[in-house]
């Protein structure tokens, strides 16, 4: 049949009918009988138009099948795509749900601890709890240490490293501040009952995580900076300096690491023994007089009554000032003292020492990053302590203490911006030579957390965009649409809300 066709000029689909001379088909194959002019075979050819018709129906029915395994083909890889996505969003909820789980565990945990320790501040009881006054008679345990004169040096510093020292040191180093300013000659001290007196004073700081004996420490260093930096024996009575010493050591005696504002809505018993007026403050005050009330570690046992009567009243002053809830009405006062200031007037001094307090019991910020960041997380797990309990007593919970609403750095932003340079910028109208060690780092460390919050903005902004396309994928609220290469759509629809998705596979 080939050869026909070749030597033909027909189509390859072209029906051929071999007749002989009777009009009778001849079959087409080898033992077709041979062509003669007795036996002269014709060819008949069949019309082609519906056998053309017939082939291109063939080729597009043949196309279309082609087309259709393709677009089958496609969707299953979409399929197995979609498949695998579904699969990392359930993955990813595990880990949602593993995290939280994980949080209420730490949680009771936390709570835990906390009802073994035993410290409830609604059930406070100042004989059983506040105090462990058990006086050393014998000589105090802590080695006599001598501090090189790089140590020496550096104490007089706002820079100090207060991490790096044990307690043993820490007291050692107060002991050095006393007998350097000349206090221990000044009030007459034993050398022995000061020794004790340090040790009494250590004894009665709880293990909180922000108010404890190196917080005493760190405040106590700082007004010995600032004394030195101030020059204030030049500008002030010895026995000023001894008070201001004296009320920084002193100043958070006994904190049970629950504020003021927690004292007063559970109704503790300081804050129903002191009518709510700075409860802490004044069992602080409290507690430092009666360590002082027992012989062995009276430091000031050598002064005339009077005299101790006068350093009594001004230590108190010193110490109930450092409540914050007085902190406008304290630097206002001394705002207007400013331009007149005299340091003959007993008046201006004890408003000047009111606010120096202040500044060290705050001053964390004024150190470097590395010395003041680490005091920024002890608070906060003091403050969630208290939150904790808060909202487990149905208590109020201020925002800047709950867990849930604070960070690091919107805690210290408003902190430093509000209150601590403009506190220190007062002072600094008395003290210029404060700028450069005390106001600058401020400022600096304004700059570092609001640097930190950007960042922050910036990551939880992401997060929620990350949190809401994976919370859509993962219930199905969603159509998504699929976009390969070649820039062809393929939309798998999903049910409820639709929130587009673009992927590239």
């Amino acid at each position: 049949m080939g050869s026909f066709l070749v030597l033909l000029p027909l189509h390859r689909n072209t029906a051929i009918m071999l007749v002989d001379p009777e009009g009778a088909l001849v079959s087409i194959d080898p033992t077709m009988p041979t062509n003669s002019p007795q036996r002269d075979l014709m060819c008949l050819f069949a019309p082609t138009e519906k056998e053309d018709m017939f082939q291109n129906i063939l080729s597009h029915v043949a196309e279309q099948f082609s087309r259709a395994f393709q677009i089958n083909e496609l969707k299953i890889e979409v399929t197995n795509r979609l498949s695998m996505l579904e699969k990392r969003v359930q993955l990813e909820g595990l880990k949602v749900v593993e995290l939280e789980k994980c949080k209420n565990d730490l949680k009771k945990l936390r709570d835990e601890m906390t009802s073994r320790v035993g410290i409830c501040p609604c059930k406070y009881n100042f004989s059983d709890n506040g105090m462990k006054l058990s006086p050393r008679i014998d000589i105090p345990s802590y080695p006599k240490y001598t501090l090189s004169q790089e140590t020496i040096e550096a104490l007089k510093k706002p820079t100090f490293d207060v991490w790096h020292w044990e307690h043993n040191e820490m007291l050692s180093c107060l002991e050095y501040m006393y007998h350097d300013l000349g206090l221990v000659n000044e009030f007459s001290m034993n050398p022995i009952t000061l020794k004790r007196w340090l040790l009494g004073i250590q004894e009665n700081y709880r293990s909180n995580p922000f108010h404890n004996f190196r917080h005493c420490f760190c405040v106590s260093q700082m007004m010995y900076g600032m004394i030195n930096l101030c020059n204030l024996p030049e500008k002030m009575t010895l026995t000023d300096i001894g008070i201001l010493m004296t009320a920084a050591v002193c100043h958070d005696l006994d904190h049970p690491g629950y504020n003021n504002t927690y004292q007063i809505n559970a109704r503790t018993e300081l804050a129903v023994r002191y009518n709510d007026i700075s409860p802490l403050e004044n069992h602080h005050c409290a507690v430092a007089f009666q360590i002082l009330s027992m012989p062995e570690c009276n430091i000031f046992a050598n002064v005339e009554p009077e005299a101790f009567k006068q350093i009594r009243q001004a230590i108190i002053i010193l110490i109930l000032a450092t409540d914050m809830a007085r902190h406008g009405e304290i630097l206002e006062s001394f705002k207007q003292k400013l331009d007149n200031f005299d340091f003959t007037n007993e008046e201006h001094v004890t408003c000047l020492k009111m606010v120096l307090i202040k500044c060290c019991d705050i001053s964390n910020e004024v150190r470097p990053t590395e010395v003041a960041e680490p005091w920024v997380d002890c608070l906060l797990e003091e403050y969630f302590m208290q939150s904790d309990r808060e909202k487990t007593e149905g208590l109020p919970v201020a925002p800047f203490m709950d867990r849930d609403k604070v960070t690091k750095p919107t805690a210290q932003i408003g902190f430093i911006k509000f209150v601590l340079i403009p506190m220190f910028e007062t002072v600094m109208k008395l003290f210029p030579q404060i700028e450069e060690i005390m106001v600058q780092p401020l400022r600096d460390s304004r700059d570092h957390y609001e640097e930190l919050k950007q960042i922050d903005d910036a990551m939880t902004e992401v997060g929620y965009l990350f949190k809401d396309t994976l919370r859509a994928l993962a219930f199905g609220a969603f159509t998504l649409d699929i976009k390969n290469k070649s820039g062809e759509f393929y939309r798998p629809a999903g049910s409820g809300k639709i929130v587009k998705t673009l992927c590239y596979v």
